[in-house]
């Protein structure tokens, strides 16, 4: 027997050149039916709508041919084999697509199994009904391409046997990177585009809604792992965290009873001791069956209200037949699709089928059968005591898990897939030379067409389909279409509608490959129709930093409020942001405020007091002047050498003054005209002083007979001492504004929430430098005037002056701790304060007295009061 199947293998592949009713090998192994349609070339299907059970083999005797234990129908399926269908039937209607030639098709039955995949693998490669591997005697069917498979794993199998012959196989249900590897596949196209962009559209979904913590759930096989090892990495990129990473459930049998209840278990913990609220799934129709039957165990006892997201190759719409699993834990469900749009005419060509008229259609009357419920006549599908299928049934009327209207996904690539290989041989035809053959040349030039001579025009095919989609494949192969998003809406009955919400197409220009329309989802009834959070920790509001939670994923933390001086203006800051200089945190450290400028101004209450005092002072000053100025003549005012008394009183009447330029927003002029005006206005103040009490004590010496100070008596001594005093502060003021001069600055670190517009000195050592020199000239005054204090009281200023230069030397003494220890605008109102002060004290000692006189008693202001106590006083000393 062995030796026998030997050399079959061996036999070479060939066509019995001579026309016989049948071949005259003998049927070895009979195959499954098939449906089968005529044409000049044939598309080979192995489609996927049977879950079967198969016997074990015990290789005692020969396999009997169906093997098959018992078998479920997944109705929804069916929709592929139409599709198919529907798409032969319309480019055999089409005038311009392949004129004069007509495609035909042999459908079978995968069975989910790689064993029959397989044998209808080879039986495709064979003659119809007579499965002899390399053997084909049929002169009238050529195979040109296959379509299939449903999952991943079929089509493997299915290419593992295919592409030995180089037979173009269009893979239609999930994606495979195994398959786009040329070398080992060469013969294989995807119709379903590549997984990286699904992968890229779920990681844009979770930044989209901020979700960071998920749970993943894959199929327990190569493709599942593949599918956690590409899309971890890129979540980890985009700082989105895995809680936990389950394998998909098998379905339970006898044996593995034990096994499904403790993965169950598992996976219920997992899922529910989550704080994940968003759990993606990975997998095709079939290795999800467990996954499914696990959520709908869970929903009879304790539903899981969960945001699914699954990918495009598991339809969990799906029902087997007899297993109306709920679909209510789906309810709110997203799910990337393979992109679909509405074929015309589909939706007439499917309310045109009637089991009664099946036209070859092996699988139409039992699917008609399991649906409606009902028996077909003239069959065996018959339900004891049920009512007869009509034929009328509308299928519009099932449920969307037996059987939808609009074309899915699969149905799409599926037809897409026929109109590939349909343009792939116009192609080759219209390149062929014998084209305008006829009778029996059109016949020898379709013998002489290979399968493998498509591959080069498959490759390079492209054209709109009939809904206008672009349909071609890159280098490798693969699709190019994207996917759609899709929300899903299920109804208590089961019953569901499925809305597009967003797609994700790596064909778009750059920021609009994916699209989400939020306010278009309807969310699971847990959530209250409100944006689900899913997150390890609470998002840190702004105000606050993420700080990392030692041994734990990134996406767990905890949050710190951010340090003085610092922002966050997000949520979720990695890190707390120092403001700009001219800029402060507001109260709650979310936000940058503008500081606001600190200066002393004339509107606020302290600069607006400050300048009236500084304005009456000059006026009362100016009014002491006119007095002088008006009694210039009085023995009062020419006694006390009135020309000093009108520089000391002009100069006190600059000071006054000058304390204005202090108030307002400094600027390049006044911060030259500040310290220096200062200095030298109250240096020729101090040193008039200066004079007047040198200037008392020469004349007093002066009155003793054969004294010698009369020579130095008279003007030109009080001047030489105002004007010498006086220059030697101008020269220092001059060195200052020839090498370091003040300027305009500002501050903003001294004072939080502000700037402090201030004038700097430039020269620290040149401002104290002036301050020390008027310091000197007060004490020498002082020290003078405080030695001559006894002089005749009517001949003597001497007592004013050391009580005014005592109040204007504690002013100053008093001003320079208290003007380093303020900043800002009260620094500047110290300095104000002490100008006024000083200069006050010097008016009112000095010159209130003198003013009394004048005005209120004028008997004292007479020339024989003034000698009469001059004598008393001379002859007391």
């Amino acid at each position: 027997m062995i030796f026998r199947l030997f050399l079959l293998l061996l036999l070479p592949r060939a066509i019995s050149k001579v026309r016989m009713p049948m071949c005259l090998m003998k049927k070895l192994f009979p195959t499954h039916p098939d449906y089968y349609r005529q044409g000049d070339h044939i598309i080979g299907a192995i489609l996927s709508q049977v879950v079967s059970m198969l016997d074990l083999e015990s290789f005692q005797q020969p396999p009997h041919p169906w093997y098959i234990k018992y078998f479920m129908l997944v109705p929804k399926n069916y929709q592929h084999v139409l599709a198919l269908v529907f798409a032969i039937n319309k480019i055999n209607q089409d005038p311009e697509l392949l004129p004069n030639v007509t495609l035909g098709f042999r459908i079978y039955e995968s069975f989910f199994s790689p064993r029959k995949t397989y044998e209808s693998s080879f039986t495709l490669l064979s003659t119809r009904y007579l499965m002899i591997p390399n053997y084909n005697c049929d002169t009238k069917d050529k195979l040109s391409a296959v379509i299939g498979g449903l999952g991943s794993e079929t089509s493997i199998q299915m290419a593992t046997i295919l592409g030995i012959y180089k037979i173009p196989q269009i893979s239609y249900g999930s994606f495979h990177s195994m398959l786009s590897d040329k070398f080992q596949f060469p013969s294989v196209y995807q119709m379903v585009p590549n997984e990286i962009p699904q992968s890229l559209g779920l990681v844009r979904l979770m930044q989209h809604f901020q979700w960071t913590w998920i749970g993943l759930i894959a199929s327990d096989d190569d493709s599942g792992e593949k599918f956690v090892q590409t899309l971890k990495p890129m979540l980890t990129r985009n700082s989105i965290c895995v809680a936990f990473t389950e394998r998909a459930p098998q379905v339970p049998s006898s044996s593995m009873a034990q096994a499904f209840r403790e993965q169950h278990f598992k996976l219920h913990s997992s899922i529910t001791q989550t704080k994940a609220e968003v759990i993606v799934v990975y997998g095709d129709t079939d290795s999800l069956l467990g996954l499914k039957l696990f959520l709908h165990i869970n929903y009879q006892t304790a539903p899981i209200g969960k945001v699914w997201i699954t990918t495009a190759q598991w339809d969990f719409t799906s029902n087997i037949a007899l297993n109306k699993w709920t679909l209510k834990p789906f309810h709110g469900a997203l799910s990337f699709a393979v992109h679909t749009e509405e074929v015309p005419g589909f939706r007439d060509f499917l309310q045109s089928l009637n089991p009664y008229q099946p036209q070859g259609d092996i699988f139409i009357q039992r699917f008609w059968h399991t649906v409606f419920n009902c028996s077909v006549l003239y069959s065996s599908l018959t339900i004891k005591g049920g009512r007869n299928c009509s034929g009328k049934e509308e299928l519009a009327s099932l449920l969307g898990s037996d059987f939808e209207m609009k074309m899915s996904g699969q149905s799409y690539s599926i037809y897409n897939g026929v109109y590939a290989v349909a343009h792939a041989l116009h192609a080759l035809y219209s390149s062929k030379s014998k084209k305008e053959a006829t009778g029996k040349g059109h016949l020898l030039e379709l013998q002489n067409i290979q399968p493998w001579e498509l591959h080069p025009f498959l490759k390079n095919v492209q054209f709109n389909n009939s809904a206008g989609d672009k349909v071609y494949f890159d280098e490798n192969g693969e699709s190019s279409a994207g996917y759609d998003i899709l929300n899903w809406i299920v109804f208590p009955n089961d019953s569901f509608i499925r809305v597009k919400v967003g797609h994700m197409d790596p064909r778009a220009p750059v920021g609009q490959e994916f699209t989400i329309n939020e306010a278009a989802i309807v969310w699971n009834s847990r959530f209250n129709q409100t944006v689900p959070r899913s997150v390890c920790t609470d998002s840190c509001r702004p105000g606050y930093a993420r700080t990392v939670r030692e041994g734990e994923p990134l996406c767990c933390y905890n949050c710190a409020p951010c340090p003085e001086g610092t922002i966050s203006n997000q949520t979720d800051a990695d890190h707390c942001d120092r403001c700009p200089e001219d800029q402060y945190p507001n109260r709650d450290q979310d936000k940058c405020i503008p500081k606001i400028m600190n200066f002393l101004s004339y509107e606020e209450p302290l600069g607006f007091v400050l300048a009236s005092f500084a304005l009456l002072f000059s006026l009362l000053t100016a009014l002491v002047l006119g007095m002088f100025i008006t009694h210039r003549d009085t023995p009062i005012v020419r006694a006390n050498n009135r020309e000093l008394s009108y520089v000391l009183l002009l100069s006190l009447l600059l000071c006054f003054l000058c304390s204005l330029v202090f108030i307002g927003q400094p600027g390049r002029v006044t911060c030259l005209l500040r310290q220096t005006a200062f200095g030298v206005i109250f240096s020729v103040s101090v040193s008039s002083v200066l004079a007047k009490t040198i200037t008392v004590v020469l004349a007093f010496k002066a009155t003793k007979p054969g004294a010698s100070m009369r020579k130095w008596l008279g003007r030109r001594l009080a001047s030489s001492i105002v004007v010498s005093c006086s220059l030697f502060q101008v020269g220092i003021c001059a060195v200052w504004l020839g090498t370091d001069p003040p300027f305009p600055d500002l501050d903003m670190k001294s004072e939080a929430g502000h700037i402090l517009v201030q004038c700097n000195e430039g020269s620290n050592t040149a401002f104290y430098c002036v301050l020390g020199y008027m310091g000197f000239l007060a004490i020498v005054s002082f020290t003078v005037a405080f030695l001559a204090r006894k002089l005749p009281d009517t001949f003597n200023e001497a007592k004013f002056i050391t009580f005014s230069m005592l109040v204007f030397c504690s002013v100053w003494v008093s001003f320079i701790p208290t003007y380093l220890s303020t900043k800002g605008k009260y620094m500047v109102a110290v300095e104000i304060f002490s100008i006024l002060a000083s200069s006050a004290g010097l008016l009112g000692c000095i010159f209130i007295p003198k003013c009394y006189i004048i005005v209120l008693r004028r008997d004292l202001n007479t020339r024989e009061q003034l000698v009469r106590k001059s004598k008393s006083g001379t002859q007391e000393l």
